[in-house]
């Protein structure tokens, strides 16, 4: 019995320190800055695309909509490839075929070619987030995921936020919009490139205290489609992809600037100024929040993850509110609001993510992830640019913002409150999953 305690302890103190760990997380944070300017860059270049292209709000919600509907099918394939072939070749091959599409973005000649070649450069980056989101689970422990994750998102957000800027002033020339869909083309290549050369995996189930010390066939189980279908039976899962339909705040990127330029008078070039400070605010928050779970859970085990993420939707709302529902005229005032919602956003990535990793076995995080990132948030995105596209037609991109940026939040959070009684039963579950497993592994040893 000593025995087997010694070697807990060791297994323990080898899943706090994977091999690799921080510089594979900067590494495959390409992977993913891509998929964040791909998203933030079109809304920022949508209003001289549509002056070239002679488009309104409903073209630019149908080019949202269609690229985030074309990762619900691509997102478990990815993660096919990846589980089959290796998550590191997966990512340089996403990453690759997303340069080539984002290069033929840049030549597109109407509308329609725009269409394709975005649906298609779109639904191919965003798949790289379940892979990644799984690389950060088996290379950090539960303790340190969340800090992680704040890192993570808070240096890719850093990066893209800037970027986002900076390609704006290409509208000034006739086809600006161009160079900054091929600029897209090659951050691909370059994390293509980094990736290969410097990401080393680190095994599934390695930042598992129960199971670091094992050979990796023995952490995990064989990936079945009876294994993915029971993600869904998972009370607290079922409450993630619930809330990520509702997750309404997304749509302050993809419409934001549209908003500044057509109902508050700011020219495409000014109003990109505010994503500066969103992405200021998104960065800081998200390394601060970063810190705080860890904290949170040492004095409020599970219940405090769960009212951390449902005051993030309830101060967005207010952000939200006060942000979009009064002309100020001023874009240091627009400035100061969307530094909040960027700030309120940033906190969500590091306590949603770790929750979802908790709660799913080792093997089965990428589908996971597949399911919370490129399905369920990618429907409620969807559908919320598609229709907020015409609504704003209608309405005016206000009053579609009051609706869905602060109301569709407030019952958000409220949807949240479940999880108080279903998420320590379900982290309980994977606990005892996974014991179970290190038992069988040293029994048969």
């Amino acid at each position: 019995m000593a025995h087997m305690t010694e070697t807990e302890t060791l297994a323990a103190a080898k899943s706090q320190h994977v091999p690799h760990r921080w510089r594979n997380l900067f590494t495959i944070t390409g992977a993913e800055v891509v998929d964040n300017t791909e998203a933030g860059l079109l809304s920022t270049l949508f209003p001289s695309i549509a002056a070239a292209l002679k488009l309104d709000n409903g073209h630019l919600g149908l080019l949202s909509a269609l690229g985030k509907f074309a990762t619900i099918p691509f997102g478990p394939m990815w993660v096919w490839i990846a589980d089959n072939w290796g998550r590191k070749q997966a990512l340089v091959l996403n990453n690759v075929i997303g340069a080539v599409f984002g290069i033929l973005a840049g030549t597109s000649g109407d509308f329609i070619w725009l269409l394709i070649w975005n649906t298609l450069l779109a639904g191919t980056v965003a798949c790289g987030q379940p892979i990644t989101n799984s690389i950060i689970a088996d290379s950090f422990d539960d303790r340190s995921r969340g800090r992680a994750t704040g890192i993570y998102y808070g240096v890719l957000t850093a990066a893209s936020s800037f970027l986002g800027p900076l390609l704006a002033l290409f509208t000034g020339t006739e086809d600006g919009w161009r160079w900054g869909m091929w600029t897209v083309g090659g951050i691909c290549l370059l994390s293509s490139l980094l990736i290969a050369f410097l990401y080393v995996e680190p095994g599934v189930g390695a930042s598992e205290a129960a199971l670091a010390d094992l050979d990796e066939s023995k952490r995990k189980e064989k990936v079945t489609i009876k294994g993915v279908l029971s993600i869904m039976r998972i009370p607290s899962f079922s409450i993630m992809m619930a809330s990520r339909l509702l997750s309404g705040h997304l749509l302050i990127s993809v419409f934001g600037i549209q908003f500044l330029v057509t109902e508050r008078g700011f020219t495409n070039a000014v109003a990109a100024t505010v994503l500066i400070p969103f992405g200021i605010g998104y960065v800081v928050f998200t390394f601060l929040a970063g810190e705080i779970v860890p904290w949170l859970d040492k004095r409020i085990p599970h219940h405090g993850r769960i009212a951390f993420q449902q005051a993030a939707q309830v101060l967005f709302a207010l952000a939200a509110f006060f942000g979009t529902q009064f002309d100020y005229g001023s874009i240091g005032i627009y400035a100061f609001f969307w530094f909040a919602m960027g700030a309120i956003q940033g906190l969500n990535p590091p306590v949603n993510r770790p929750i979802v990793m908790s709660i799913v076995t080792p093997e089965l995080r990428g589908q996971a992830f597949s399911i919370f990132l490129t399905f369920f948030q990618t429907l409620g995105w969807a559908v919320f640019s598609l229709t907020a596209g015409y609504l704003a037609n209608a309405l005016g991109i206000q009053g579609t913002f009051f609706w869905v940026l602060v109301v569709l939040m407030l019952v958000n959070a409220l949807v949240l409150t479940g999880m108080y009684w279903t998420y320590p039963n379900d982290v309980r579950r994977v606990e005892t999953e996974l014991a179970r497993r290190r038992a069988v592994a040293k029994g048969r040893a």
